[in-house]
């Protein structure tokens, strides 16, 4: 890199994701790589290993690509990756433009001033379209899940909860049961009695219910929208890295993730929609930006967008606009700089705000399981937090390994030919065991809402089911707090809904209908820690003079709240899961409305993290589907640190392996570089000065040369296939009576990114995490010697951890 000065302020280089392979080309094997990158308006010092036509070390009159694109140049196809620092040259080039032409006119003035706007105003739209969405499918889905057990008869519109708000036959501790709310057996019987028939009609029809939801949800993504599948966060991670999958945040994903997402929840699955929410938001933002040109035309520059959206999908997730901003930062972005992070903000803002407005939940909250404690913790309650930290990161490292070697199986037998039999089945099994027990058959964020519950004289659950001076029923409020027979029957139900909770799920992300997993691993944690935090009390109660119970605990207060240990257990099996600490944290507090409880979730995350690093690898459940898919994505996280050099990872590897097919810079006609293009397969080749020197002079991409070639055949007269082909500044003399010369310069990369064969790896595998390349040329001596692909690094990386290298392709 010493010695290049450019005039663009900055170097570019040209990278590809595509993986290199081998043809055979007339007796020869051959290697390639792929990249799109046009060149930009640059000057070479001489002592770089990139030279010039007929001896020039200086370019004088290259033409500015940017400046006259052919249509189609410049862009990227399907799979493939984006070229970072080109994105980012062609917009400070934009920027530079329209500032130099605001001082010209009042016009440009008025240009200069709206560019600087639109980022803001896409932030807006992208807020209140997830705000919007977010509300519709929180409405909706609470109503399908009602509607599995009954009906409303002022309105079948009204769920179960709005339908008896408006009764006034109803005492507040029998505020669910109106006579407006009818069963489905109590419509069809007529008889509102208790008995086996009724019993056994509502367990079919809920199962009928379920099994109806999930069929539509399954049947519309395998019909109209197969990306609408899955949580979305692995794919998102991949695309925000600069990973192009085409249509994978379109409008129809949009449109059918968000129908299905309300079916798959309203089925019973064991599964959330905090997840698809990140998805849904990123499809907003993405259908939004082709309404800016700057974000329209600039890869690089979407991808900020989309980071500011995944935050706003977090926000109206979880009710959490700061948590939202550092989820997207610490677990899906790639590229975050500060302007992303104050337009997240105010993303995120937005949503919350228009979710907020919408009040779906009729609480005045964003999220159904909003909680506030009141009680303080102690210092010694750290001890049972850290516990509640090593079982979640115990189950959160059981439960990725179990779901990944579950899927695996899913995508390798014949499994996975029968996606609608397979969600059919998971959903049957689901409904039959879910509906004996009340904590399984209701929604798992409502099961999650009880579970924070802080029990007063007036709640009626079975949690609240407590003798005070020997009275049944009267809450924790008092000095007596014996568990009830509520609470003993509450406790078997919540162990055997842990046992169903923690099993099903292995079974259920992953399969074709939108699945969060969020609100499942925190459904586990907050029964573990609901548990833990009934039993610490009754411990308390029988044992006040216990040590840990001594000076702190009088006999007869108040010391512990069951509700905060199911908060610290949900965040311990959501850090397990998802590996997650500073956002997981934030987002928890923000849930709780209170900063007293940091410390015991610090504790819990901290802890899960770390015991579930030590059990299964730093990787979460994210970054591994990303590698179960084989998605070319290099995590940051991760350290090299192998003593290997780039020879050992570059193609070809050995004297004996063939050789690069590379162009020559004015030795081939037309017809031989066709001949080049139709017999490979690569998506670009390098060029050298010949092929005795190997001297490298750039790097060119097949996308490129074929529009380039088509449109001199069109356009240019006299162009045939005896032509000679120059990537030369100045073509070189041609016999009286030749064709003319087709000159491709333009489209040359001047400036693909090289390092010699003797650059240790963990340098390589640096410059690709932080330059965002797709690939880069290996030279000695300033001759090309190879090629290393983003797909290269982290075959070699999978090679050295004893993983199957041919594992890193995009299946």
């Amino acid at each position: 890199m010493e010695g290049r000065r450019f005039r663009h302020g900055s170097f570019h280089s040209s990278t590809s994701d595509e993986d290199l392979v081998e043809v055979s080309d007339g007796g020869t094997l051959s290697y390639s790589l792929a990249g799109d990158v046009p060149p930009l308006d640059q000057e070479m010092t001489p002592g770089v290993p990139s030279y010039a036509g007929n001896g020039f070390d200086e370019i004088s009159r290259m033409r500015d690509f940017l400046e006259e694109p052919l249509p189609g140049v410049g862009t990227y196809e399907d799979f493939n990756t984006i070229d970072w620092v080109r994105e980012k040259s062609r917009d400070r080039d934009r920027h530079r433009e329209i500032t130099n032409r605001s001082k010209e006119s009042t016009c440009a003035l008025l240009h200069s001033i709206s560019d600087a706007f639109s980022g803001w105003l896409l932030m807006l739209l992208i807020g209140l379209s997830a705000g919007a969405l977010a509300g519709l499918i929180d409405i909706s889905a609470h109503w399908l899940t009602d509607l599995k057990e009954g009906v409303c008869l002022n309105g079948f519109w009204y769920n179960h909860e709005h339908c008896c708000w408006n009764s006034r036959n109803i005492t507040f501790q029998d505020r669910d049961k109106c006579p407006e709310w009818r069963t489905w057996a109590e419509l069809l019987t007529s008889k509102e009695d208790g008995g086996a028939l009724t019993y056994c009609l509502n367990y079919f029809i809920y199962t009928a219910w379920a099994l109806i939801f999930s069929l539509l949800a399954v049947l519309l993504v395998r019909g109209f929208a197969p990306y609408a599948c899955g949580s979305g966060i692995p794919e998102i991670k991949t695309i925000l890295s600069g990973f192009i999958i085409r249509g994978y945040l379109g409008k129809w994903t949009l449109l059918v993730k968000t129908v299905t997402l309300v079916l798959a929840v309203a089925s019973g699955l064991s599964l959330g929609k905090e997840g698809p929410l990140v998805h849904v938001a990123c499809c907003c933002g993405n259908i939004l930006c082709h309404l800016f040109t700057k974000y329209r035309k600039n890869e690089a520059k979407r991808r900020e967008v989309l980071s500011a959206a995944a935050a706003a999908g977090v926000s109206v997730a979880f009710g959490a606009p700061i948590g939202g901003v550092l989820f997207s930062l610490e677990e899906v972005s790639y590229y975050f700089p500060l302007k992303t992070l104050w337009r997240s903000f105010f993303a995120a803002l937005v949503a919350a705000f228009t979710l907020r407005s919408i009040n779906p939940f009729g609480n005045s909250r964003l999220v159904l399981f909003y909680v506030e404690f009141h009680a303080p913790w102690h210092l010694l309650e750290l001890a049972p937090f850290v516990l509640l930290g090593v079982f979640g990161g115990l189950w959160g490292a059981a439960f990725i390994r179990a779901n990944i070697a579950w899927c695996r199986r899913r995508k390798t037998t014949q499994l996975g030919r029968y996606p609608v039999a397979e969600v059919l089945v998971v959903t049957a099994a689901t409904a039959i065991l879910a509906f004996p027990n009340q904590y399984t058959r209701m929604s798992t964020s409502e099961l999650i809402s009880e579970l924070f519950n802080d029990c007063g004289r007036l709640d009626s659950s079975q949690l609240c089911d407590y003798v005070r001076n020997g009275t049944p029923g009267a809450g924790r409020e008092g000095p007596d707090r014996l568990a009830g027979p509520g609470v003993h029957r509450a406790m078997w139900q919540l162990a055997l809904a842990l046992a169903l909770k923690g099993v099903i799920t292995v079974f259920t992300f992953g399969m074709k209908v939108p699945s969060g997993l969020f609100i499942p691993s925190m459904a586990v944690g907050a029964i573990v820690g609901r548990l833990l935090g009934v039993g610490m009390e009754q411990l308390a109660l029988h044992h006040p003079n216990w040590v840990l119970f001594e000076g702190w605990c009088q006999p007869g207060a108040d010391c512990i709240t069951p509700g905060l240990y199911a908060m610290v257990g949900a965040a311990a099996c959501l850090g397990g899961v998802t590996r997650m600490t500073v956002s997981l944290v934030v987002i928890m507090f923000e849930l709780t409305g209170g900063l007293e409880y940091i410390v015991p979730l610090m504790a819990a995350a901290v802890t899960s993290k770390w015991v579930a690093d030590a059990a299964a690898g730093r990787q979460g459940i994210y970054d591994s589907h990303i590698r179960l898919n084989g998605y070319p994505f290099l995590e940051a996280k991760e350290e090299f640190a192998h003593k290997t050099l780039a020879s050992d990872a570059m193609r070809p590897r050995r004297p004996a392996d063939p050789p690069l097919t590379a162009l020559a810079q004015d030795a081939m006609t037309l017809g031989d570089v066709e001949g080049v293009l139709g017999a490979t397969g690569y998506s670009g080749y390098p060029v050298v000065l010949s092929r005795e020197s190997q001297r490298l002079v750039g790097f060119v991409l097949r996308r490129d040369l074929l529009i380039s070639i088509e449109n001199a055949r069109q356009t240019q007269e006299g162009i045939v296939t005896s032509s000679l082909v120059s990537f030369s500044d100045h073509s070189p003399p041609l016999p009286p009576n030749s064709p003319p010369v087709l000159n491709l310069r333009p489209i040359l990369d001047l400036s693909p990114f090289t390092v010699t064969d003797h650059t240790p790896m963990e340098i390589v595998v640096d410059i690709f995490r932080k330059l965002g390349l797709r690939q880069c040329l290996v030279t000695h001596n300033g001759k090309l010697l190879g090629i290393i692909t983003k797909k290269d690094v982290l075959k070699h990386i999978a090679q050295l951890a004893n993983q199957d290298p041919d594992s890193i392709l995009f299946n």
